[in-house]
């Protein structure tokens, strides 16, 4: 499989959206911290790393091959994309319930959909501003 991108190809600037998600994971565990203690930060991290590293990972896998003639490719790098990432979103949840349960769940719970709702802002974050 051919994964060359050309000059006039640009991938989506989907790195925006995953910084601010984890800014917002960041700053929720700041927050915790300051307000509720070591407990509820170290929850609020965990659920935002539990949102965060399976977007990392479709945003990876999903954006490898670009090109009209890829359209194939590009689809089943999509759906392998995004099941890989159900995968992993379903694994972390469960080593993070076995191995560390949240001392707070409501923290862990509220950092998990804060970070996922930052993708209402991914029309805003990923578009490319023009320079005219």
């Amino acid at each position: 499989m051919h994964y060359s991108t050309p000059a006039a190809l640009k991938r989506p600037h989907v790195y925006r959206l995953l910084i601010v998600q984890l800014a917002v994971a960041l700053v929720l565990t700041v927050i915790s911290a300051l307000t509720q203690g070591y407990g509820a930060a170290q929850s609020a991290l965990l659920g935002g790393l539990v949102c965060l590293l399976p977007n990392l990972y479709f945003a990876w896998r999903a954006f490898r091959v670009q090109g009209a003639r890829m359209a194939r490719q590009i689809i089943t790098g999509f759906y392998k994309a995004e099941a890989g990432k159900f995968g992993l979103t379903v694994a972390l949840f469960t080593i993070v319930f076995i191995t560390a349960p949240p001392s707070n769940p409501a923290f862990f719970f509220g950092a998990y959909v804060a970070v996922q709702l930052v993708h209402w802002l991914g029309p805003w974050l990923v578009l490319k501003r023009s320079s005219t």
